[in-house]
């Protein structure tokens, strides 16, 4: 007997019919004599439609307020995915955030875990429960609603694993596991047995979809077995994420490259001609993080004139914030000769552990895009990593020629 903690996404609870189907094979694991417990997102596109009512009111919500609204969506799933376990003779509770006492910190939209209280739920498990748990929110020391972000039902569901010390962390997706990039870009894209934490990682800090980040940095802390499935079908081993000692195959090499991600919502903001002096960098990125606004990528240029030009990146989102902040609180300081922004950009990645070990991935990657005429604005770098920017309306075709050149379509 295991215990198995599954989480299931907007897609995979869309309507009555998906909920039954979702029902149906958690009971078919239940039968095998484990212990589920099942952590659900709200239904597709309820989150934007709940954000779209807010806004109706104002522009620019409350923080607490937004919270205690968008987390209605998941308390509708789990309320109605424990009656259709029910419908099935199944005993199942249903918990809130609050309810289990996953803690939180304040920080509402972005709320990090602190802690979670896994007694309760043990119990029930013990008791002969299926356990649903409401994902994507918690709650502060103060007892506020919480929500974790975008994604944020997958750290529920890592936390929850790592809490209550499962067996296996289960993400069911519209998707049969992390493949090689979008198959909906490359057709020819081919589907991973298996990744290791840092290159799921990477991929998915650069703009992969199929985990949230943090929930893959929570996973790798805390050594949760993760493994990515479709909730469409019920053939397949999906993919396991597993720590790189246990990913090599004892006869083979580890290949050089393990997939391609992008992400088109990203914003450069580019502040040029400043003072080339100690601390420059925090006085503009300084009141960035203050505004709780999240940077990627940074460069900074040295000028012949005793000037430095800046540029950043953030979510598409942000850009208008970010450049409020810099012109309003930064500018007056720094005097910078010009401050732009640009939202016409992506981020295209190469990511394998097999770096480590090769030499010559940059080059052949800025090589296969030169003969593109795809032109490099941004270059960022990581031992298991490259990431360029270039303009948005090549992203596509670069993915697809970076995955030939580097031969993914091939097991």
């Amino acid at each position: 007997m295991a215990l198995i903690v599954q989480k299931y996404g907007g897609t995979s609870v869309a309507n009555a019919e998906r909920i039954r189907s979702l029902a149906s094979r958690v009971g078919r694991f239940k039968k095998m004599g484990h212990q589920i417990v099942v952590v659900v997102s709200a239904m597709s596109g309820e989150t934007n439609r709940l954000i779209g009512l807010a806004k109706e009111i104002t522009l620019d919500p409350d923080p607490r307020e937004l919270d205690v609204i968008v987390s209605t969506g998941e308390q509708v799933t789990i309320g109605m995915t424990c009656l259709a376990l029910q419908e099935l003779g199944l005993k199942a509770k249903s918990y809130t955030g609050s309810q289990v006492r996953i803690l939180t910190n304040d920080s509402h939209g972005k709320a990090r875990i602190i802690d979670i209280d896994g007694q309760n739920m043990q119990k029930d498990l013990d008791d002969g429960y299926v356990v649903v748990v409401a994902g994507f929110q918690g709650c502060d020391a103060n007892g506020n609603i919480t929500t974790l972000g975008r994604g944020g039902s997958d750290i529920t569901g890592v936390a929850l694993a790592a809490a209550l010390k499962a067996d296996e962390c289960q993400i069911y997706t519209d998707v049969d596991g992390v493949y090689t990039t979008d198959p909906r870009v490359v057709p020819e894209a081919r589907r991973l047995e298996k990744i290791t934490f840092e290159e799921m990682l990477e991929l998915a800090s650069q703009g992969s979809k199929v985990l949230q980040t943090r929930s893959v940095e929570f996973a790798g802390k805390y050594k949760v077995k993760l493994r990515v499935l479709s909730s469409f079908t019920d053939e397949g081993e999906g993919t396991l994420i597993t720590f790189e000692e246990d990913s090599k195959d004892e006869n083979m090499e580890e290949p050089l490259i393990s997939g391609i991600a992008f992400n088109r919502d990203e914003a450069k903001v580019t502040v040029l001609g400043v003072p080339d002096t100690p601390g420059i960098a925090y006085q503009i990125l300084g009141p960035i993080a203050d505004a709780n606004i999240d940077v990627d990528m940074i460069i900074q240029n040295q000028g012949a004139d005793d000037t430095t030009d800046f540029t950043f990146t953030v979510h598409k989102n942000e850009m208008d914030k970010a450049l409020d902040i810099i012109r309003k609180q930064v500018q007056p300081n720094i005097h910078a000769r010009e401050i732009s922004g640009d939202d016409n950009i992506a981020k295209v990645s190469v990511v394998g552990v097999g770096m480590r070990s090769h030499v010559g991935i940059a080059s052949q990657m800025f090589r296969t895009l030169s003969e593109e005429g795809i032109n490099i604005q941004m270059i960022s770098t990581s031992e298991i990593k490259v990431a360029v920017v270039i303009d948005e309306k090549y992203m596509e075709l670069a993915v697809r020629v970076l995955h030939k050149a580097f031969e993914l379509e091939t097991a």
